[in-house]
């Protein structure tokens, strides 16, 4: 075992063990339904839509019943660092370290045996996405100025000149070679989320809904979790007030703005013919435009 895996398995020690801690006063609290009578809660996204707004939601479930942060590194598709991609038994690994009332998320594809196992009624699973154009809007300001360790931050910030070309190479992909790593388009990118629509045990969400329509949205989400034996200690709209006060983007390490429609602003004409031409129906299929006349 090298020198990485041991500091990798000893981080993951730890947070196993603060988790215990952490379960362990839930349990202790007066009137408290039972921690393992409770989902799993898991916030799987396309990455740049909304991940740490929607486990801020779900973390508020830790006032509302018996739930606990795990505390657990998300669990992810693609290594972040060397851009591997993880197996898919990996992955249920991960998955099958978690307990129930935990709290966790990751960026997952839609594998048919992920697919499975997170429509369990043991799991409440929600799957947010973001209009991807504003996505890739975003995705541009990430590599380039949030996460100096991500595999393409190089290529992005040392080799790409400005903003509009960062923004072309977050729509068209980086040809292997280019980088540490290869970047899929942005339609080779979402294709592998895309089975986690019209799931009916996952609850699809939409950013702009977080964002736009919060009250009732939040309602669909704190539904969800009781439709998979979470127990309340308080009524409906009791919940979702604290779901409410639980959201503090200004918290989230990569929040920027949150902004609906920012790739308006961002988007020149070639950035559009480029989209239309690699992305097709996709904005269609996933209900943010009516056709390709945009």
């Amino acid at each position: 075992m090298n020198k990485r895996s041991m500091l990798d398995g000893g981080r993951m020690q730890a947070k196993l063990f603060r988790r215990m801690i952490r379960r362990n006063k839930k349990r202790l609290q007066i009137n408290q339904p039972p921690l393992n009578a409770s989902p799993v809660f898991f916030a799987n996204s396309f990455p740049k839509s909304g991940t740490h707004l929607l486990t801020q939601i779900l973390k508020g479930f830790t006032q509302i019943g018996p739930a606990v942060e795990s505390g657990l590194p998300a669990i992810v598709t693609f290594d972040g660092k060397t851009g591997r991609q993880r197996s898919e038994d990996e992955i249920l690994n991960d998955l099958k370290k978690l307990l129930p009332g935990d709290i966790a998320y990751g960026h997952l594809h839609a594998f048919p045996d992920v697919v499975n196992f997170l429509s369990q009624i043991s799991f409440a699973t929600y799957f947010i996405l973001r209009d991807p154009r504003d996505v890739a809007v975003s995705h541009v300001h990430y590599i380039t100025e949030m996460e100096p360790n991500h595999a393409h931050h190089h290529y992005y910030r040392e080799v790409l000149d400005d903003f509009d070309q960062r923004l072309q190479a977050s729509i068209e992909g980086i040809p292997p070679g280019k980088s540490r790593a290869a970047l899929p388009n942005i339609i080779q990118r979402f294709e592998p989320y895309l089975g986690w629509l019209n799931q009916p045990e996952i609850l699809t969400l939409h950013f702009e809904d977080l964002v736009s329509k919060q009250k009732e949205t939040l309602g669909i989400i704190f539904d969800h979790a009781l439709q998979h034996n979470f127990t309340p200690t308080c009524n409906r709209e009791q919940a979702i007030s604290i779901l409410s006060k639980s959201i503090n983007p200004q918290r989230s390490p990569t929040f920027r703005s949150g902004k609906i429609g920012a790739w308006q602003s961002c988007f020149k004409e070639t950035h559009k013919q480029v989209f239309k031409d690699i992305a097709g129906n996709l904005l269609v299929q996933l209900d943010y435009e009516d056709n390709l006349d945009w």
